[in-house]
């Protein structure tokens, strides 16, 4: 009888659609695990199309390729090790589409599970393109190895498909994942994991996938439990990777060795590499090398420019000065400071001939009436217009830089300054911003390709903000106090709280009011918006879902 099971954690990063580019990950994870001498390699979730799909995988063509891919893969790895993968499979009999989880041993599939639980909430919406199928027993990949029970992402969430799996002989849990990233959701994920051995007692593979996919960042973290909940491994966050789990038979049963623990950031550590490896995987996977932005002197352009050089390398951001008249010579010098801090590309293209030709020829429509708000964002669409046609010119993409306040009030002008094709801090709060750029001037690690030290001058960081769009403007003379703002940003959008609530909780019923009103105003800019990724549970897009056309008030 064997007494030893080695299993290869293959924590990937594959790109939605590219069927051949994943099977090539997929075999190249194989081919590690067969020279580790690993009975068998489990790769996450879906891994064969990538994930998440969306609609996509409804087309036929579609996941007639991702189940021929399988195929073709039971084929290519039939010498080695047993292979788990993850893709889609359609039931011609019953016409009915499933996410499934295919065990490949010996150049054919061995074992097909069928995910139960289908999560249709927060970015999920696979009760839309999937049918629940039955809850599946173990499978085995030789006489005398364990019997292993693959509840698929949701599926070890609840109670229900474990317990069945084990109660029906499974005796190690493998799990692969496609769970994206929100902030702190690993001890999330660790808790639910520790709950489902306790009930069982049996190990639990937790395996999830990396990269970045549109808005959602995947974030790794894959670990290894044993009975009682204890931590017997786990891999890094972000990096794509591979390891061995040795499961050694035992008395009471099958358990995992020890072996590396990885050690996780904090949070603000971990925000700021998603935003990174959001934007880094968004550029690699649609096919763009550089990236070009506004640069205002003001903090928000400053981190996306820092964020930028740190995902692509400084030679491949370029930042672009847009004054005006009411550009101060402070932010001219600051914008300056951070292009030489990175070691960026910098030109600087004046609106002012551009607004005065605008003025001039709407001068007969606009006659009798006075300047205001009109004429602000004039300025602000010409620097959205001469921003793109330079990233149509040059073949680079441009970022906008809008903070998580900012897109929430509509704090900012659509066709203008909200131009661009990502937006990396688009779920970061203004506060946030601050505190963030104060982490990343005190800290550099090895996956930033930017410079370390002080990037981002500290007069960027404590004047007030400004857009500079008439003399002596501040953001604080439209909006309260950002530390407010924010303060009851969070309360209305990321608990669903009610106006009520935040009164109670000590904020004006005027400036919430106020605040709600700009929040449902301005859903017709969010939906007209670039992507970015998700920081946190209650992100613009697909998180929180709201109409535009939309006439209910919150009278508590």
């Amino acid at each position: 009888m064997t007494d030893r099971f080695r299993l290869t954690m293959a924590q990937l990063n594959p790109t939605v659609g590219d069927i051949s580019g994943n099977c090539d990950l997929i075999y190249d994870a194989w081919a590690h695990g067969k020279s580790a001498g690993s009975s068998m390699v489990a790769c996450p979730e879906m891994v064969v199309t990538g994930y998440q799909t969306q609609d996509m995988v409804r087309r036929p063509q579609f996941y007639r390729d991702a189940m021929a891919a399988v195929e073709m893969l039971a084929v290519r790895c039939a010498d080695g090790p047993g292979l788990g993968v993850g893709a889609p499979w359609y039931d011609a009999d019953e016409e009915q589409l499933y996410n499934a989880y295919f065990i490949l041993k010996e150049g054919r599939i061995t074992a097909r599970m069928l995910k139960y639980f289908l999560p249709n909430f927060n970015v999920f919406d696979e009760v839309r393109l999937f049918k629940s199928g039955p809850i599946s027993g173990p499978f085995t990949l030789g006489p005398d190895g364990p019997r292993i029970g693959t509840p698929i992402c949701e599926d070890a969430w609840y109670v229900d498909v474990c317990e069945t799996m084990v109660e029906s002989g499974a005796e190690i849990l493998v799990v692969p994942n496609g769970s994206p990233y929100f902030r702190n959701k690993f001890d999330i994920r660790l808790n639910t994991m520790v709950a489902r051995v306790v009930e069982n007692d049996v190990p639990l593979v937790y395996l999830n996938m990396v990269g970045g996919q549109d808005d959602q960042v995947f974030d790794g973290g894959s670990f290894v439990l044993n009975p009682g909940g204890e931590l017997a491994m786990s891999m890094p966050v972000f990096d794509e990777a591979l390891a061995e789990v040795d499961f050694v038979r035992t008395d009471a049963g099958w358990r995992a060795e020890p072996g590396q623990k990885t050690v996780f950031a904090d949070e603000w550590e971990q925000d700021y590499r998603a935003m990174v490896e959001g934007l880094r995987d968004y550029m690699r996977k649609t096919g763009f090398k550089k990236v070009l932005l506004g640069l205002s002197g003001g903090i928000d352009s400053a981190i996306v420019a820092t964020i930028a050089a740190d995902a692509l390398g400084p030679e491949n951001v370029r930042g672009v000065m847009l004054p005006s008249e009411f550009t101060s010579q402070a932010s001219l010098a600051d914008a300056q400071g951070v292009v030489d801090a990175l070691g960026c590309t910098y030109d600087t293209v004046s609106i002012a001939a551009p607004r005065t030709a605008v003025t001039e020829a709407l001068a007969p429509l606009f006659e009798g009436l006075d300047e205001g708000l009109t004429e602000e964002n004039i300025q602000s669409r010409l620097r959205g217009l001469l921003l793109m046609a330079q990233s149509n010119k040059f073949g680079e993409m441009l970022l906008t830089t809008g903070n998580k306040s900012e897109v929430a009030v509509g704090y900012a002008t659509i066709y203008g300054d909200m131009s661009g094709g990502y937006n990396p801090i688009k779920d970061m709060y203004k506060m946030r911003v601050f505190e963030t750029c104060r982490w990343r001037n005190a800290n550099h690690r090895p996956w930033m390709k930017g410079p370390a030290g002080t990037v981002i001058p500290e007069t960027i960081i404590t004047k007030p903000p400004t857009a500079e769009l008439r003399d002596d403007q501040r953001d604080d003379q439209s909006l309260p106090p950002y530390e407010v703002l924010d303060a009851i940003l969070e309360m209305l959008v990321d608990q669903e709280a009610s106006v009520a609530d935040c009164v109670a909780a000590g904020f004006e019923r005027e400036t919430v009011k106020k605040i709600e009103h700009l929040i449902y105003i301005s859903e017709y800019k969010r939906f007209q918006s670039a992507p970015g990724p998700r920081l946190t549970p209650r992100a613009f897009w697909l998180d929180r879902r709201y109409p535009i056309v939309n006439r209910w008030r919150d009278d508590s």
